[in-house]
């Protein structure tokens, strides 16, 4: 990568990756699913010098997005998500936090849609609609970068599960095989839960390839 530094926290019962996305000259940057454990999300900010301009949501589950309200409150900063999430987000049942977790719901601040282009951290993040796991699930691309933020359409050897409440199987395979596998193969993805991977070897090793 050329500007952006990823720090990545483990966080929420179901170990999901918080990230913290920043220009490592001007230290402006954005955090994507900020699961839970806000405190922490908070003071890793501060430790790294890290000055917060939004919250990106992949998509409206619980454990990744659990924090999201207070990350915002603190920071004075807007949470993005995709329009066709809003109503997963907004219901503590669908989202899944009632039966998991404490009851959660909220609004994004602002609604994005497929191919919409946000300009943080002086850096382009395109939205791509990657529907399956939930139906209003987003990715984040950044091109300059060759980093996609995938959330849980896209694991390394692995994809999201397709059995809660709005999932749907065809879906999520298109959302891989359609767009995410049409990036370049040396696209660096951070998926919402394990370790980083590549779209190359996904394209190689993804049970999804298969299809």
């Amino acid at each position: 990568m050329k500007n952006l530094m990823i720090k990545t926290l483990v966080l929420s019962i179901c170990q999901t990756n918080c990230y913290l996305v920043y220009n490592r000259n001007t230290k402006e940057g954005f955090i994507v699913d900020p699961a839970d454990r806000a405190g922490v999300i908070i003071e890793q900010c501060r430790n790294i010098g890290m000055k917060p301009c939004a919250v990106l949501l992949t998509h409206g589950h619980f454990d990744h997005m659990s924090a999201a309200k207070e990350v915002r409150d603190h920071f004075k900063i807007p949470v993005y998500a995709g329009e066709k999430e809003r109503e997963l987000l907004g219901d503590a049942g669908m989202n899944l936090s009632a039966a998991w977790a404490k009851a959660v719901a909220m609004e994004a601040d602002i609604w994005v849609k497929e191919n919409d282009i946000m300009e943080l951290a002086d850096c382009s993040i395109r939205v791509i609609e990657t529907p399956g796991h939930t139906p209003g699930g987003v990715s984040y691309y950044i091109e300059e970068e060759a980093v996609l933020f995938s959330g849980d359409t896209l694991f390394c050897e692995s994809l999201g599960r397709t059995d809660f409440p709005g999932s749907s199987t065809a879906a999520i395979l298109h959302s891989i095989r359609e767009k995410l596998f049409s990036l370049p193969e040396d696209t660096d993805v951070y998926a919402g839960h394990m370790e980083p991977t590549t779209i190359g070897h996904e394209k190689t090793y993804n049970p999804a390839a298969a299809f």
